[in-house]
């Protein structure tokens, strides 16, 4: 086959010679400048970086896991590890002062004025303190709970696997207090999981001393009932914030059951069995 295109026939009228050049010579390097054209102004695609070796990930997941069981290593962000972790469930009536006191014994900030009250809890809320109590390293997560009857449902869940639960009553509104008896020791009986659960019954705004309609007395006579710590305290002034959950961390670590529950070397212990079976891929441990 001719590699150039032929010449137009003598047999060819002159009229149609533009036509045949054009179809032969004229079309073709156009289409061929057109392409260049395109072809120069495409980006090359950016090289797909490779996904992380399978070693990397585990690397990771590792951490995520020792971080869940452990807490974050030390100088990461300043907090050590901890000996022990508990999970302890604040319950009452909407604005009774949760959520107060549990910002209060968070951050140890000053006491609250009439413009630092909290906006009432929706659904649930939870905060992490760690202390020392007693001679241990405590990792303490604090569930606060909305007190309104129609959060009830979705709060009920959380009392699973509670190693403590703080009831709190307001010692101005008597309704507050006897709904402990009413609402919130059924609830407890109902939806808590754990038999050896420590309570600590709480009556805050002792502040109001003036405004008190529910005496010591009738408060440390309803904990004995229902076999309850008890304590008064005002999250505006800070009295006894503090000691109402040291005070319950000391009772839990009382109770072997509890101890082992928030045992991180126990968690430790599966830490381990999970990194030799990642380590292990044909030992057939973990699926």
């Amino acid at each position: 086959m001719c590699p150039f295109p032929p010449k137009p026939s003598d047999s060819l009228p002159p009229s149609l010679h533009f036509h045949f050049y054009y179809i032969y010579y004229i079309l073709p390097l156009f289409s061929f400048t057109l392409s260049l054209l395109f072809l120069c102004n495409q980006t090359p695609p950016l090289p797909s970086s490779p996904a992380p070796p399978i070693q990397q990930r585990r690397e990771r997941e590792r951490e995520r896991e020792r971080e869940e069981y452990m807490g974050p290593s030390q100088g990461s962000n300043g907090v050590g590890g901890y000996e022990y972790s508990f999970k302890i469930l604040l319950i009452g009536d909407s604005g009774v002062g949760k959520s107060s006191l549990l910002l209060t014994f968070i951050s140890a900030q000053r006491p609250l004025d009439a413009h630092d009250h909290p906006s009432p809890t929706i659904g649930v809320d939870f905060k992490i303190k760690h202390l020392t109590v007693g001679g241990k390293k405590l990792k303490l997560t604090i569930w606060d709970t909305a007190g309104q009857e129609r959060f009830r449902t979705l709060t009920s869940s959380y009392y699973r696997g509670a190693q403590g639960i703080i009831l709190v009553y307001d010692v101005t509104r008597r309704e507050t207090f006897t709904n402990l008896s009413d609402v919130w020791a059924k609830e407890v009986e109902l939806y808590s999981t754990n038999q050896d659960c420590i309570k600590i019954l709480v009556g805050n705004k002792v502040d109001k001393e003036s405004e008190r309609v529910v005496s010591r007395e009738e408060g440390i006579a309803l904990a004995q009932e229902y076999g309850c710590l008890f304590l008064e305290c005002s999250a505006k002034t800070q009295a006894n914030v503090g000691k109402c959950f040291e005070e319950l961390a000391l009772k839990i670590m009382e109770v072997p059951s509890l101890l082992e529950e928030g045992s991180t070397i126990g968690k430790r212990n599966i830490l381990k069995q999970k990194q030799e079976c990642h380590s292990s891929p044909n030992s057939g441990c973990c699926s």
